[in-house]
Order: structure tokens, then sequence, then C-alpha cells
């Protein structure tokens, strides 16, 4: 990769009013990006492999990728704008003579992430980004505590 990126994770997924709170980071930082409330649902299923009786929009694009031979190696949100973030869906694909090509697609954050935990891609911030967003790392351990005290729910 040309630009310095960070890896983080899906640290957890929170439910709001209007969808879900992404929770991504690593031990340095937390920060979150909102989704709308299927691609939240869609996330959680593919980090807790949940069996599902149909497959969802992300297990076609799965199948479709498979299909082609191809795989998602990484996604990148490499942009923040407005408070709207970008991202970047890298694939690499590999022909019947074993040539490689990788493909780099301009995609939502909340579908790369959900490709990312359904195929266990690593998932990058650019530091751009990095450096820019809010540590909520603070505010991620008072809902786990919180949630600990409360009701024993898991976060993730």
């Amino acid at each position: 990769m040309s630009n310095s990126v960070v890896e983080v994770r899906v640290r957890a997924l929170i439910p709001t009013g209007t969808g879900c709170a992404v929770f991504l980071g690593n031990e340095e930082k937390v920060f979150v990006i909102y989704v709308d409330p299927s691609v939240g649902n869609a996330i959680g299923m593919f980090i807790n492999r949940q069996e599902k009786e149909r497959p969802l929009t992300h297990d076609l694009m799965a199948l479709l990728l498979e299909a082609v031979g191809a795989k998602v190696e990484r996604v990148v949100i490499n942009d923040l704008k407005s408070g709207t973030y970008f991202g970047r869906l890298i694939l690499s694909a590999e022909n019947e003579i074993q040539q490689k090509k990788i493909i780099e697609l301009d995609a939502r954050p909340s579908d790369c992430i959900a490709m990312a935990a359904q195929q266990r891609a690593p998932i990058y911030v650019s530091d751009a980004v990095w450096d820019e967003v809010e540590d909520m790392s603070e505010v991620l351990e008072k809902i786990e505590q919180s949630r600990e005290s409360g009701s024993g729910e898991e976060s993730e």
C-alpha cells in the first residue's frame, strides 16, 4: 500500500435509535462509524458466524467473488469529508493460469466492514483519517461497563 495505514478491528456494535454504532479501533484508539440497521445486523452476524436461512446481500457478493476466483484482501477507510467516511474494497482475483490481479473498488465503509467481517479480511484506516477521528475509547469503556453491570450482554 502506498499510503500509511493503521490496522483496526471491530471492537463493538451498539444499536442506536436509527441504526448501529460500529466501534473500530486498536489498543491506541477507538472511533465510531454509524451504519444503517441492516448492515449493522449483517456485520454482527458475520462476526458471530451466525447461520442464516437465506443469503444476505453481502453473502451474494461473496458468492459472486468466489465464482470468479476473487476474494477480499483488505478494506481501507481512506477518507473523511464533512462527517462522511469513504472506503475502498481491495480484491484479489486469480485466473486459471494463476495470474493474479488486484482490484480496488470505491465502497461504503459499512459494506467494506461487513465484507471484511464475513471473509476475515483485515480492516485498515488511513493515517489521515486516524489522525482526524475523535478517540471514543472512554465512551466504549463506559458502555461496556454499564452493559456488564446492567444486562450482562456482550458487545461483540
